[in-house]
């Protein structure tokens, strides 16, 4: 027990021993892609996931979750966003004599906008977009039949027009099961990693210091602007807690709830209710997030169709986004599609 008790305990308190950097500034963060959400099947549950993580999914929410599923799967999930913006993730999971490994994608991108001019206000005729990238590797190994760790390495990457920017961070989680109608508790550390740095143009000439008056070293790295100015920023790092329980399960259906605390470098703490009830190959769920300024409440269902090839998995969520939706088909919806084999 004290083995399995330690690495919790660790991780329990990795939001004391990094509390310094750890105060709710909104709008202090970059990277702001890494907090939206995949699959369908979580987002139905309110996001409410960490506790419940148990498919290839889980390389998001939870990495230690893909050890809970011994299947080779893999995973598809689309969120169409307001404003047209669009989220695509992929990933894959396959169990090895040394523990199970994974491999996810996810991209957020947009459609081309307009060049415009600041002293005109016009469009140039020339157009810009902006992307995210993350790629990340995973590894999972369940120590016990309840306790799980996990651990996902990322690279990151944003570009906006012609100007990137690139980092790299750190997943690790872990699930312990008590035994108890599967009642289970669930940790994740998302986004640990260095501070990002966008160079600047102090003199408003349109470049990166290229004239006499910007020679002095703004990013205190001992150099004279020998790479530009830098100004830094937290990548979104988030710490959850939360549990999960079965209020009951019998052959051909279950009723699961979760609940989940959520503590993100650029906000307040924010928690997370969800529910998943299964008959036979049906699946309803319903979630909320409290202490959002947007994200309120969510639905969705899905439905288990096996095949030849596999067991499929396709799921569908709604998210309430508040003032940010101008209507129901303008808000956030999700689709996710698992095949296991």
């Amino acid at each position: 027990m004290k083995k399995i008790l330690i690495p919790i305990i660790i991780l329990s308190l990795f939001p004391v021993m990094l509390s310094a950097s750890i105060f709710g500034k909104t709008g202090t963060a970059s990277l702001q892609f890494l907090k939206l959400g995949i699959d369908a099947r979580a987002i139905g549950m309110g996001e409410a996931f960490t506790a419940v993580t148990d498919d290839v999914s889980s390389i998001y929410w939870n990495p230690a979750g893909i050890s809970r599923n011994f299947d080779n799967q893999i995973m598809f999930s689309h969120t169409q966003w307001p404003a047209d913006i669009m989220h695509e993730f992929v990933a894959y999971s396959q169990e090895t004599d040394y523990g199970i490994l994974g491999f996810h994608a996810s991209v957020l991108h947009m459609d081309d906008m307009d060049v415009t001019e600041e002293d005109v206000f016009g469009p140039t005729g020339e157009k810009f977009t902006s992307s995210n990238v993350a790629v990340g590797l995973t590894y999972a190994q369940a120590f016990t039949d309840k306790f799980s760790f996990g651990i996902t390495g990322k690279y990151l990457r944003e570009d906006i027009w012609d100007d990137y920017i690139q980092s790299f961070s750190v997943d690790v989680g872990t699930l312990y099961n008590t035994g108890y109608k599967n009642l289970t508790i669930g940790m994740s550390l998302r986004n640990f990693g260095p501070d990002v740095k966008y160079e600047i143009d102090n003199d408003g000439d349109g470049k990166i210091d290229e004239d006499p008056f910007d020679l002095f070293d703004n990013d205190g790295d001992g150099l004279v602007d020998e790479d530009g100015p830098e100004t830094e920023f937290k990548i979104p790092m988030n710490f959850s807690l939360g549990v999960a329980m079965d209020v009951f399960r019998e052959d051909n259906k279950y009723l699961i709830v979760s609940a989940q605390l959520d503590n993100c470098v650029d906000r307040k703490e924010t928690w997370n209710l969800g529910a998943e009830y299964n008959i036979n190959n049906l699946f309803l769920r319903a979630g909320k997030q409290i202490g959002l300024d947007a994200a309120d409440w969510s639905l969705g269902f899905g439905v288990k169709v096996p095949t030849r090839i596999g067991v499929f998995n396709v799921d569908y969520a709604y998210t309430d986004m508040g003032r940010l939706a101008e209507d129901f088909l303008n808000s956030a919806h999700r689709i996710s599609v698992k095949l296991a084999f």
